[in-house]
Parts: structure tokens; C-alpha cells; sequence
């Protein structure tokens, strides 16, 4: 088990009829969600997914699905930002 933030929330989604078998979510997942066999993509654990959206953003297919900035990611960042002093606004991820 890695880390985890809280069980059986994450927002993480794989349409396995879209996935088209690239690899890519295995190769953006930092935390190795996702695992690529042969034929076959699967979700090893939900709850390590820190939905960060990596792989929904880098899929092809559209296949992966997850509501980033609500989970373990998300804290993370955020608890960083208030250590720093930094505001959202003042952010790589702001558009100003």
C-alpha cells in the first residue's frame, strides 16, 4: 500500500471500452494506479490515486476521468501554498 489520503473517495474512472491500450497513464502516474498487462489496462488501487489528473490530461482516448483539485493532491498543495505564503493566484497554474 502507498500513500493514501482517504479511503474510498477518490474520483478516479477508467472506460475500458474508450482505453486504447497506449500506456500513457502508466507512465504519468506517480503512484503506478494504473498497470498495463499484455491486452488489458486495469486500476490496481483507487485509493492511492492522489488526483493530481495526470492521466486524464495526457490520455488520448479520454479513457481516464478524475475531478482533480478535490482529493489528496489537492490538500497537499494546498497545505504547501499556506506554508509558503504563496496564494492561488500566484501560482505556475493561474492565468494571470
Amino acid at each position: 500500500m502507498g500513500f493514501q489520503y482517504l479511503r474510498d473517495v477518490v474520483t478516479l474512472e477508467l472506460d475500458i471500452d474508450k482505453c486504447t491500450l497506449c500506456g500513457m497513464c502508466t507512465k504519468v502516474c506517480v503512484h503506478g494506479v494504473f498497470a498495463l498487462d499484455g491486452g488489458s489496462i486495469q486500476i490496481l488501487d483507487r485509493n492511492d490515486c492522489m488526483e493530481c489528473g495526470a492521466c486524464a490530461i495526457n490520455c488520448p482516448a479520454e479513457a481516464v476521468t478524475v475531478r482533480s483539485g478535490v482529493g489528496c493532491a489537492w490538500a497537499i498543495f494546498n497545505d504547501w501554498f499556506k506554508k509558503t505564503g504563496v496564494s492561488e493566484h500566484q501560482t505556475a497554474c493561474s492565468e494571470e
